[in-house]
């Protein structure tokens, strides 16, 4: 396993997801900032990857474009104030946003959750990562795989959104107030078992076959030499 290939792998997760979300909770709660000043503060990260990305590599970082967005939507709801059902709603606003950049991603075909998964199905190992970029490159199955990952998250967020809107307006408000954690649950569920049947598994029966073959290959290269 190569300490390289797995800082390479776990790099947009790290710097695009998690260093936003911890810095936002450490401003919040170790620091006392309010929730406006955390949210700013945290969006530094992926604004200036955003940029770098665009700037610098001609392309858009998805990931940090995303938390950005997201991080944009929520601080116009933080002025939000006096309406109990519209505070409940404005959960799903965040859940939409984060549902339709990844449907998005998978439009324009270059599905986001990719750079999620990617890291877990590889494990830092220099043989699966090569024969992930020869997947990636050659097997319309694989691809199609990275497709039906994203798509199954996009399309679960923003299910979940649907349902914690209607349930705002609809269902008493105190008993909103638990089960927007359950949903959220529930969501996060539905979304592991479906994603995991329809891509990671398919994905990783691929992945190991393609190490087991380059392997095959590689141990025929030296017969072939002699032989010729």
């Amino acid at each position: 396993m190569s300490m390289t290939t797995t800082k390479k792998n776990l790099q947009p997760l790290l710097l695009d997801v998690a260093v936003p979300l911890a810095s936002y909770y450490l401003l919040k709660e170790a620091f006392g900032l309010s929730t406006f000043a955390a949210l700013a503060w945290s969006s530094v990260v992926p604004a200036v990857r955003t940029v770098w990305s665009a700037v610098r590599e001609r392309t858009v970082n998805g990931l940090a474009g995303l938390i950005l967005v997201v991080n944009v939507v929520s601080l116009l709801f933080s002025f939000v104030s006096g309406d109990p059902r519209l505070m409940l709603a404005k959960d799903g606003a965040v859940s939409s946003t984060v549902g339709i950049g990844i449907l998005v991603s998978v439009a324009l075909g270059k599905p986001m959750m990719t750079a999620a998964f990617k890291p877990f199905v590889v494990k830092g190992d220099a043989a699966r990562e090569a024969a992930w970029e020869r997947l990636t490159a050659g097997s319309a199955a694989f691809r199609r795989g990275e497709r039906a990952f994203s798509l199954v998250w996009g399309t679960v967020l923003l299910l979940e959104c649907v349902v914690r809107v209607v349930g705002a307006y609809t269902i008493p408000v105190d008993t909103m107030v638990w089960l927007g954690s359950v949903l959220m649950v529930v969501s996060m569920g539905l979304g592991f078992v479906v994603s995991g049947g329809l891509a990671v598994e398919p994905m990783r029966r691929m992945l190991a076959a393609e190490v087991e073959a380059e392997a095959a290959r590689a141990a025929a290269r030296p017969e072939v030499a002699v032989a010729a």
